[in-house]
């Protein structure tokens, strides 16, 4: 690609040196931070890496806020002049030129315009709308893994295990051998077409943190065969390691990667080489997922715009109001070509509904900056977003204009939305219900107990439970999606309900007893089945402790005393028989 012309406005190039001292001054921090994942993972520090993925979602606005700053000094606060911008970026396009991370780059860039001015002033010409860098694939792909060969099998992965970039010890190692090669010859090998001395293991050079795990991820190629790879290490928290499970199909990857969880920390200083090797081996997933996965939330809501701005411009249906039940604190509404939901905050809401508008953008908020464990849903967070207003159903904008007309603006022929969310779109626990078996009913209630006592695990009650703010994933996982009451659970206050007094009691229309605001009784929980007695029966076969007080007030004194929960992507019969108990017993998935 041809560099632009020189850029001669003095101003506009200091202001792009700064925006680009800002962002690389950003991607240190940020591979910093990175690289410190193998030593808390090693030390078992579980709350230091929860706060790590804290302080990581807050470095990107601190830089942005600081670069601010800075733009102010060295263009003597002439920063809202669109001219200089439009100079700005095409001198910061040549500056960026070829960068192994152009495209965080140029996120960066927009990011700190769209501190600075509305986003109606948002223009191609003037910020990324587009890359500036359209390549179809990585020059250097080889750079970022390292690839094993000519070897056998089992030796091939003893090599993968002693080279790792891990210092403490294995557990047993040849343990860890005969586990990894029972299920390599069960899923991999009858389907090798070639020579098998011919087939290649290439590593991605960096580990995947997360949580309480480390993940090793690469591919397995056999001539024109590829499977992906993951190996998942545990650390005994006694000084050794050892590997949980192995990973040879692309379904249970794209779990690992799912949007239902924390981004990774992964040392990936060339992200565009990262995310198309992963694509590779996750073809279903999209670019923006992935993005997330590595821990680039902010390029990943630029690349969902684009992906969303491509579908627009090759379908024709309309937006429409969203099957199953309406919401008492959000409209939604989704276009049926599009697996993605869009939710706006209403203007009222209904009693006993006693929320605010900050108070939901609050939890939202919350969500993002806590581990979700596989079981909420990940959420972009978009202000002033254009729409083609004949994309839009006449129902849809009558609903809207009824329900939060405060936040739409009809401009001619577009409608502009000015504060949404938008979500993956799954099937509603209550219509996923209706509309299978015995066996899919009795599997879902099972993840449905489950998916509740993992998010009380990790510090997270749900509030608000009934099926219809649950979903179902294509894997068959159901997942929380509806923040306005979610809270901390040791912020809770559970109690059974007291024995009334007397008949009067017993007999009056309201409760006989005191109810504070924090106040939950777990025993009215049965009342979230409403009528699917055949679902709540086969509920309750599996989780009737959620009714008893106890199985909450245990998790918070658990949680108040240290514990980290223990709850990985894959289902407890995928772990490795090593002969004894489990750290994860109570909360696999």
């Amino acid at each position: 690609m041809a560099m632009q012309p020189l850029i001669h406005n003095s101003t506009a190039r200091r202001m792009a040196k700064t925006i680009l001292n800002g962002f690389r001054s950003y991607f240190a921090d940020y591979l910093n931070s990175t690289l410190s994942a193998k030593a808390r993972f090693e030390k078992a520090d579980w709350h230091g890496v929860q706060q790590a993925n804290v302080d990581r979602l807050e470095l990107y606005k601190l830089k942005v806020a600081q670069t601010v700053q800075y733009l102010g000094m060295v263009t003597n606060k002439d920063i809202a002049n669109l001219e200089l911008w439009r100079e700005a970026k095409t001198a910061y396009t040549q500056l960026v030129f070829n960068f192994p991370n152009f495209e965080i780059a140029e996120t960066f860039f927009n990011s700190v315009f769209s501190d600075i001015h509305d986003h109606d002033k948002i223009d191609d010409d003037i910020i990324y709308v587009l890359s500036s860098q359209l390549i179809e694939a990585p020059a250097a792909e080889y750079s970022i893994f390292v690839r094993y060969e000519g070897e056998g099998f089992r030796d091939t992965f003893y090599r993968i295990l002693k080279e790792s970039e891990f210092s403490l010890p294995g557990e047993d190692i040849e343990l860890d051998l005969d586990c990894i090669m029972e299920v390599f010859n069960q899923e991999v090998v009858p389907q090798l077409k070639g020579p098998h001395s011919e087939i290649k293991f290439d590593l991605l050079e960096s580990t995947f943190y997360r949580g309480k795990a480390a993940y090793m991820v690469g591919r397995v190629i056999a001539g024109d065969q590829r499977f992906p790879l993951a190996l998942v290490f545990l650390n005994t928290e006694e000084g050794q390691l050892y590997v949980d499970t192995a990973m040879f199909n692309a379904d249970d990857l794209s779990v690992l990667f799912s949007f239902t969880r924390n981004h990774f920390m992964v040392d990936a200083p060339l992200p565009y080489q990262y995310s198309h090797f992963l694509k590779k081996l996750m073809p279903r997933k999209l670019d923006y997922e992935i993005y997330n996965s590595l821990g680039f939330p902010k390029h990943a809501k630029t690349e969902f715009f684009r992906q969303l701005v491509g579908h627009l411009n090759n379908s024709d249906d309309k937006f429409i109001i969203a099957p199953g039940i309406k919401g008492m604190v959000m409209t939604v509404f989704m276009l049926p070509s599009y697996n993605i939901v869009f939710k706006i905050i209403k203007d009222k809401f209904a009693p006993p509904k006693e929320v605010t508008h900050q108070i939901v953008r609050e939890k939202y908020r919350l969500v993002s900056r806590h581990d979700r464990i596989g079981r909420m849903a990940d959420t972009q967070e978009f202000d002033n977003l254009t729409f083609p207003i004949d994309r839009f159903s006449d129902a849809l904008i009558e609903e809207l204009q009824k329900v939060a007309a405060s936040q739409i603006e009809i401009r001619g022929d577009k409608l502009i939305i000015k504060h949404l969310y938008t979500e993956r779109y799954m099937t509603p626990l209550n219509i996923y219900l209706e509309q299978v078996g015995d066996e899919e009913i009795r599997s879902a209630m099972e993840e449905y107990g489950n998916c509740i006592k993992q998010l009380a695990a990790a510090n997270i009650f749900p509030g608000d439970m009934p099926l219809k703010n649950f979903g179902v994933t294509r894997h068959g996982r159901v997942v929380f999606y509806d923040y306005d009451e979610i809270a901390t659970l040791t912020d809770c206050n559970f109690r059974s309900i007291p024995l009334p007094k007397n008949e009067q009691e017993e007999m009056q229309s309201g409760p006989w007893y005191t109810v504070g605001p924090e106040d939950i009784f777990p025993e009215e929980f049965r009342l979230f089945f409403s009528g699917n007695i055949k679902a709540r029966k086969m509920f309750e076969e599996m989780h009737s402790d959620l009714y008893e007080v106890s199985f909450w007030t245990d998790l918070q004194d658990q949680i108040r005393s240290g514990y980290v929960v223990d709850v990985f992507p894959y289902r407890r019969v995928k772990r490795f028989d090593r002969g004894k108990d489990s750290v994860l017993q109570v909360f696999s998935d």
